[in-house]
């Protein structure tokens, strides 16, 4: 498969059989700008407007958006309910996390998760072999709780998000960290791509912390 970031919490999956998975599309963002995508499941995470622009996807798609279990097109997606925040979602509601099993491979995609997980949280993810999490506090987590959810998860690669990046404006400087505190508290090997062209055969390869380029 191939996963792309489009900044934020963005990203495009595309299965070995073409099947196009769409995360929290933002549209246009504090300087990120993402294109029209043809998609054919489209997955939302809270709503929030850099998170759910789903006018921005193109084609006859499924939309995910809730906490529960959807199988679609020969992929299976779970979703999990968290919060936005440390405080059982009083300041910024709720957030779903997903599962997304493609190409035998489980996928987390932590939207914007403010805490770390329960028990039963975790339970209910189960295995993941990539995560993506957000890092870049302010709104949602910031590095060295982000780290504390890698831990939690331990996945075979994680993949940092929603955090400061060059492309951001003054507001979104403002707003987000920049990826180094996470870095510095996961601990792990850093390696820096483009995109990810992946398998499962090929995971082991990758092993450590993936910073996708925007």
């Amino acid at each position: 498969m191939n996963i792309h970031w489009y900044g934020q919490s963005a990203f495009q999956i595309t299965s070995q059989q073409g099947t196009v998975i769409l995360i929290d599309p933002y549209g246009k963002f504090l300087g990120y700008r993402m294109p029209k995508i043809k998609a054919d499941i489209v997955a939302v995470t809270h709503d929030h407007k850099d998170h759910n622009q789903i006018q921005f996807a193109e084609g006859d798609y499924e939309l995910v958006n809730q906490a529960r279990h959807y199988s679609i097109k020969g992929v299976e997606i779970q979703g999990v309910a968290t919060f936005h925040d440390n405080v059982q979602g009083t300041k910024r509601g709720g957030n779903i996390v997903y599962v997304i099993t493609v190409d035998g491979l489980r996928i987390c995609h932590a939207g914007d998760l403010g805490h770390v997980l329960t028990a039963e949280q975790i339970r209910q993810i189960g295995t993941v072999d990539i995560l993506m999490l957000p890092v870049g506090g302010g709104m949602t987590m910031n590095g060295e709780t982000a780290s504390q959810v890698m831990k939690q998860l331990q996945p075979a690669i994680a993949i940092p998000m929603h955090y400061r990046t060059k492309a951001l404006g003054l507001l979104g400087r403002l707003l987000f960290d920049k990826e180094d505190k996470f870095l510095q508290a996961a601990g792990h090997p850093v390696n820096v791509i483009k995109d990810l062209m992946i398998s499962k055969e090929t995971l082991n390869k990758y092993q450590g912390v993936l910073t996708l380029q925007y």
